[in-house]
């Protein structure tokens, strides 16, 4: 894999790339000199000759070069994709319990557009770039050697590679197996909980991992609580407050599917006497619950991203204080406020301060107990914002 073209950069051209970042836009570029393939390496150099690296070019993206080395005369070669894997390998060792774990985290772990999860023996792959699209299979290989060298034996590779970002890329989303076919329906444990993970039919890549470590974290309020959990999805929430020892638990979501599973993985836990599942729009469930006079000692909100694009903020700001203010009059004096956002645009001030004014509407005080993030297998580069996207906080509410 060799660079095949040369890419200027415009006059103050690469501010993003020059402070760390791994892109650079169409509307950077003074040009373009050699031919290349779609997705093809190419060498990127500033405006006055100096070399910036090298990176893979699709002129069917407004990201136009995604950067893989800023080192000029490193080699995209098997060797550099394998260190590259083996480093974020070594990092999770460190950082969080691999049994499940996000092990590739894109341009964080320096290989954009690039995500690996591995769901105990099984591997699940998304690509959203063009160039990492073209090594996803050697990537694949590669990424087997770094585990086999743990003792760890992948029993089969899945890619769910159905995100809309692709289009923008100018690629078809899809899914499929990675080498032999497999059953991708498995049984995972985290922090004492097992659910079941169907990694070609759930959502993203077949379960949220990035939430682990606030899932435990909510586990120490929930022992003898009554806890609302609200989007449960799956349930993973509401199963930590049972393992934990809740009194009970009631988990929400708009999906019947979701329901249903949750009910599962509430079984397979043994939780069924403590813990129940409903379908039901929790934006019109809250306020009827607070006009029944309903009270909750914990209550969680792990809603999906209200604000997808910098246009919604306004409006997802506002969401998310009607949202949180139904929820925290919900608790009763003295309890918890578990509540996130997954999106990336709202900034940790735009989502406090949608917090402050909810709090206001509910007429309630907020004592910060914690302000957390993703978990450190979704580590966060300081200079690729996009990398920072969850925000999860917990409250207690007093009044």
């Amino acid at each position: 894999m060799l660079p095949t073209a040369e890419v200027i950069l415009k006059k103050g051209g690469g501010r993003l790339l020059k402070a760390g970042g791994a892109w650079i836009f169409d509307n950077e570029i003074a040009e373009v000199n050699g031919s290349y393939i779609g997705g093809g390496l190419v060498r990127v150099k500033d405006f006055d000759g100096f070399p910036l690296g090298t990176g893979f070019m699709n002129q069917a993206s407004r990201i136009r070069v995604r950067m893989l080395t800023r080192d000029p005369e490193e080699e995209i070669n098997a060797a550099f994709l394998k260190r590259r894997l083996k480093n974020a390998w070594e990092y999770r060792k460190k950082t969080v319990d691999t049994a499940s774990c996000r092990v590739i985290f894109g341009e964080a772990d320096f290989l954009p557009g690039l995500t690996i999860d591995k769901y105990e023996d099984v591997l699940v792959i998304e690509s959203l770039a063009l160039g990492i699209d073209r090594m996803k299979e050697e990537i694949a290989d590669l990424m087997k050697e770094v585990l086999a060298e743990d003792g760890i034996k992948v029993r089969g590779i899945y890619e769910r590679s159905d995100a809309k970002e692709r289009l923008k890329e100018g690629m078809e989303r899809r899914k499929g197996f990675i080498g032999p076919a497999f059953d991708t329906e498995l049984t995972i444990i985290e922090n004492g909980v097992r659910y079941y993970v169907d990694v070609k039919e759930g959502q993203k890549t077949g379960f949220f991992l990035d939430q682990k470590y606030n899932r435990l974290a909510i586990q120490r309020l929930c022992r003898g609580a009554d806890v609302l959990d609200c989007f449960t999805h799956t349930g993973s929430f509401a199963l930590n407050a049972a393992y934990a020892g809740a009194a009970s638990v009631l988990g929400v979501d708009a999906s019947q599917t979701a329901v249903d599973m949750a009910g599962k993985n509430a079984e397979l836990n043994g939780f069924s006497d403590r813990v129940r599942f409903m379908k039901a729009d929790v934006m019109e469930l809250l306020p009827e619950m607070n006009r029944e006079g309903k009270k909750f000692d914990v209550v969680i909100l792990d809603p999906p991203a209200f604000a997808k694009a910098k246009a919604n903020v306004r409006n997802a700001s506002k969401g998310y204080r009607e949202l949180n203010r139904e929820g925290m009059k919900l608790v009763r004096d003295g309890g918890f406020l578990a509540t996130c956002t997954c999106s990336h645009f709202m900034t940790r001030e735009l989502f406090e301060k949608a917090l402050r004014l909810a709090a206001a509407d509910a007429h309630v005080r907020l004592r910060l107990v914690e302000a957390r993030a993703q978990a450190p297998d979704h580590p966060i580069l300081m200079t690729q914002e996009e990398s920072s996207y969850l925000k999860f906080y917990i409250f207690q509410i007093c009044r």
